[in-house]
């Protein structure tokens, strides 16, 4: 059906598939295609990404859009790979364009069913693969838009109230080089200073898909989680419960528990760690028993703080044994653990997608991983790749996903050593983490000298007051802070923290 909306400066004629009712801050509307015929001509376009990794940000209609272009197996990863379009701008769930006046006309879905808006120097459109979320349109200035949208999310979806505190992460250090012995000196080093959390990252296990406690852990998962405890810190562990490399017991055993491809064989899901890995059918009752039996175990361990990665691989197009639309599947299947690990346990999304995660995780990760390093040498040009620029960028562009959950824009920096990050670079990411209010980090004290301890202290000890004065422009506790030379590209990280 034919309506006009009409925000008084602007009146916008629209497609929908049913009549609008008004709401405080906009109109929402029935599900179904909508397409609204702006009267902007080409313009700025706000594309956001799937899942945590899928770039996010801003690009005019008539320039190059923003997304991951030539590389099929990180697309696969990284974003929506059955509905992205790299070369027309369109995004997961909410898009906005820029009016004549500053003010954004805003689209988002209010639910699942892996909806998609994009825009061109017409129109603002919106479709999904399963009509099953009704859709918001609202009209005014960008920040006031943004979370008016994301309140009527959250008031469909939920919103947990768990804080993480300050974390300490052993990925960026060690990455998958540990053993408890390396852990138990790590955590007696860290006794004393401000941090809530010790997360245990990847390769405490045998391999992806087994999580049991590998070799290098002897001793058993629940006595290093009495380690990390005795020292005063939250006991965290990462895990990828919705996937299996093929030389995990489940993919070698079970293959008809993973979601299976066209050709009745499992389904791949993704690349790392050297190979190809599948995704678990969480339709599957087995499957589920299979998740109760592992979270169970983990927090029978003494684990309270849950960073699970690679999530989206649960929503990934597939055949399944249930008909359910795939991020049905994967918000039941995450459902369900919350369910198995009770809501004092703080569960952490990365990987996952961004809008079915809503009012089951605590927080999630808004960007890609970060990186002791400017640029990704390896990707140039794939905004979804490692690389501290990469994360400030995706993270930044999604900071009104405050008032879903608390997002976590990765680690930051206090070495100097076994770093290629300069002062200011390190600083941009200190800024960042302080704006959006997740602070991390994986440095152990040993590579720190003794003034970037203090500055480590001091950092995670502040409680900073942050006010928003333009679109990457913040003032943090009185220090102007203008990240939008690091966004935009056009000036050195130097320019990230420019003090006023």
């Amino acid at each position: 059906m034919l309506h006009t909306f009409d925000f008084g400066s602007v009146r916008i004629p629209a497609n929908v598939s049913g009549t609008p009712r008004p709401v405080a801050a906009g109109h929402v509307v029935p599900a179904g295609p909508i397409a609204l015929l702006h009267p902007f001509g080409d313009t700025e376009f706000y594309r956001h990404g799937w899942n945590s990794w899928s770039p996010s940000g801003w690009a005019r209609t008539d320039g190059d859009t923003i997304g991951i272009k030539d590389s099929p197996r990180r697309l696969l990863t990284a974003d929506d790979a059955a509905n992205e379009t790299p070369h027309a701008h369109s995004g997961s769930a909410v898009g906005a364009v820029v009016g004549e006046d500053g003010n954004v006309l805003l689209l988002g879905a209010l639910g699942l069913g892996s909806p998609r808006v994009g825009a061109d120097g017409n129109i603002l459109w919106g479709r999904a693969e399963a009509d099953i979320a009704e859709w918001f349109v609202g009209y005014g200035p960008e920040s006031e838009v943004f979370a008016s949208y994301a309140d009527l999310v959250s008031e469909r979806l939920g919103r947990r109230a768990l804080r993480a505190g300050a974390v300490w992460s052993s990925w960026y250090s060690f990455f998958e080089d540990i053993d408890e012995d390396l852990v138990a000196r790590t955590v007696s080093d860290l006794r004393g200073y401000p941090f809530d959390v010790f997360q245990l990252d990847d390769g405490w296990e045998p391999i992806v898909g087994d999580w049991e406690a590998g070799p290098d852990f002897p001793s058993g998962m629940a006595a290093t989680a009495r380690t990390i405890a005795d020292a005063g810190f939250r006991p965290g562990l990462w895990l990828a419960p919705m996937i299996a490399l093929p030389g995990s017991t489940i993919a070698r055993t079970r293959p008809d528990l993973l979601v299976q491809d066209d050709d009745g064989r499992p389904l791949v899901s993704g690349y790392n760690w050297g190979s190809h890995y599948y995704s678990l059918d969480t339709t599957q009752p087995e499957v589920r028993d299979h998740l109760r039996e592992v979270f169970e175990r983990v927090v029978g361990w003494g684990f309270r703080y849950l960073k699970l990665d690679f999530m989206y691989a649960g929503a990934i197009t597939g055949n399944r044994s249930r008909d359910v639309h795939r991020e049905t599947a994967y918000r039941d299947a995450v459902e369900h653990i919350r369910t198995v690990v009770g809501d004092s346990v703080y569960l952490l999304g990365c990987g996952v997608p961004m809008i079915p995660s809503v009012g089951v995780f605590d927080g999630a990760r808004v960007g890609p991983d970060v990186g002791a390093f400017w640029d990704n040498a390896e990707r140039v040009g794939d905004p979804s790749g490692v690389g501290a620029r990469n994360s400030i960028v995706s993270s930044i562009n999604r900071a009104w996903m405050k008032r879903l959950y608390e997002v976590d824009p990765d680690a930051v920096y206090f070495r100097s050593a076994r770093n290629l990050l300069n002062d200011g670079e390190r600083q941009a990411l200190r800024d960042t983490a302080a704006i959006l209010e997740f602070r991390s980090t994986s440095d152990p004290l040993a590579w720190l000298t003794p003034a970037e301890r203090d500055e480590l202290r001091a950092y995670m000890e502040e409680t900073a007051v942050i006010e928003q004065t333009g679109r990457y422009a913040f003032r943090i506790n009185g220090r102007e802070v203008d990240l939008a030379p690091i966004v935009t590209g056009e000036a050195a990280a130097e320019a990230a923290s420019l003090v006023v």
